[in-house]
């Protein structure tokens, strides 16, 4: 199967990666590419959004690993959204992700940034 990215910059410095279609051995350098490219900017924040993607292998989960880590030395974030219950279901399998928050859309993200930001002002 074949894979597509699709990446759009929600705000200075956070971009949503949406991979579609399946992610595998075969083409997960394509996910890294897109990535990679947005690292170049050094992004606050990048949002995957997994609603689309229909399989993951170990390669792609490799990429996901790999973005978490270097966002992570550089105090940015990765968030994980729509994912399909069957990349849940690899993500719980292998523990890649366990101390990762996974949101169930863009609107729950949203809701949780908008609650975080109003908390950083009160208290400020």
């Amino acid at each position: 199967m074949s894979l597509t990215v699709k990446l759009d910059e929600r705000a200075p410095g956070i971009h949503v990666v949406s991979p579609m279609g399946s992610l595998d051995i075969m083409n997960y350098t394509i996910l890294q590419e897109a990535i990679d490219s947005l690292l170049q900017e050094s992004p606050k924040m990048i949002i995957l959004d997994l609603k689309d993607l229909d399989y993951i292998t170990s390669s792609g989960v490799g990429v996901i690993i790999k973005t978490r880590k270097i966002m992570k030395n550089n105090n940015g974030q990765v968030l994980l959204v729509n994912l399909q219950p069957q990349i849940e279901k690899v993500f719980e399998i292998i523990k890649a992700l366990p101390d990762q928050r996974i949101f169930k859309d863009i609107e729950e993200l949203d809701s949780y940034l908008d609650r975080m930001q109003k908390k950083v002002i009160k208290e400020g």
